[in-house]
């Protein structure tokens, strides 16, 4: 049983993802070769970039499809009936594959965490530059834009953390009660330990349309290094256990996290959603083949698990508003569809 649902579920998968990274491809494609020189290579790349985002994506539907699909095949056949003639429950029937699907979430995670949240980064990075060709990824961060008061400063690079970290190709927006009153440009900055000094700078006045040379300067009184190196984050994008120290740093700098917790927390479980499909999809393996539900019964199942997809979804978007706290946001719909899926089946079969 373990084996013909773990093949049947891969099987689906591998069908799911062939059609929609067709389809993806269709959208995609005439961006790719919009830049002067990309070709064939880099439409390839984009698809080893985003193959595995559509796999983590369509994995759990596959279980689902591939629960159903084993379960209604073996009904059929009176293979349920004749296991439980021999005196098995319904839950020593689903045993094999919640056990199999447990080791497919197990994988999923760790496909997720090493392989998804490199290809998501990565992606993110070279859509920014319209799939022209990536800068080298040391680890420093790109056009952050950061307030302070009513001034708006703008920062092309920034290298190092903390009291080490480096401005590159500073612009400082002055405004007083909402208009624009100068621009301040810089080739580098640093910090001081209460603001930042900007090099080589210059000022250029609105009203008068001049520009003026200000050399050495201290600008952004109060604003933090963090303010800049933590000013985006990722969470696709980062592995579990880098989102959680990302959330740490951000927490220590009094910022806002509810949304990155709540997306930590569905890093795990999502993965384990795999374990729920066997028991929502359950209903298509019991009854009587010869009763004419079958094809009901299955259907039964599908409404389920699409059902839990979609309940998912709205407690991360809920989440991520603030309205969900982060774990109930991750976590609620997984319970929620685990007692509705045991309740079915208790009341049906036990």
């Amino acid at each position: 049983m373990a084996r013909l649902f773990v093949v049947r579920t891969f099987a689906i998968m591998a069908a799911l993802v062939l059609v929609l990274q067709a389809l993806d491809l269709l959208g995609q494609t005439g961006d790719i070769l919009a830049y002067p020189g990309n070709g064939d290579t880099e439409v390839w790349r984009y698809v080893g970039l985003r193959a595995p985002q559509i796999i983590a994506f369509i994995l759990p539907f596959s279980v689902l499809l591939g629960t159903i699909l084993t379960l209604s095949t073996m009904n059929q056949n009176s293979e349920i009936i004749a296991l439980k003639a021999s005196g098995l429950s319904a839950h020593q029937v689903l045993a094999p594959l919640i056990a199999a699907s447990l080791v497919v979430a197990m994988v999923s995670f760790a496909f997720n965490d090493r392989i998804v949240a490199r290809a998501s980064a990565t992606l993110a990075q070279w859509q920014k530059v319209n799939y022209g060709p990536l800068p080298v990824d040391r680890g420093d961060r790109y056009n952050v834009w950061v307030r302070d008061g009513d001034d708006l400063i703008e920062v092309g690079q920034i290298k190092g953390k903390g009291a080490a970290a480096r401005l590159g190709n500073v612009t400082l927006y002055d405004r007083a009660k909402g208009n624009l009153v100068s621009i301040v440009q810089a080739p580098r900055g640093s910090y001081t330990g209460a603001a930042w000094r900007i090099e080589e700078a210059t000022r250029f006045d609105v009203a008068s349309g001049r520009e003026t040379k200000l050399g050495t300067v201290i600008v952004a009184q109060g604003v933090r290094p963090d303010q800049f190196t933590l000013a985006t984050v990722n969470a696709e994008g980062l592995s579990f256990g880098a989102l959680r120290e990302a959330i740490g740093d951000l927490s220590d700098a009094g910022r806002p996290t509810k949304a990155l917790e709540g997306a930590a927390w569905h890093k795990l479980s999502a993965p384990l959603s795999a374990i729920l499909m066997p028991l929502l999809g359950a209903v298509a393996a019991f009854g009587v083949a010869r009763s004419g539900k079958l094809f009901l019964r299955a259907a039964i199942g599908m409404g389920l698990g699409f059902a839990y997809f979609v309940a998912d979804n709205f407690a991360l978007a809920m989440g991520n508003l603030g309205a969900y706290p982060p774990f109930l946001a991750a976590w609620a719909p997984f319970l929620l569809f685990f007692l509705i899926g045991e309740a079915v089946l208790v009341r049906t079969e036990e």
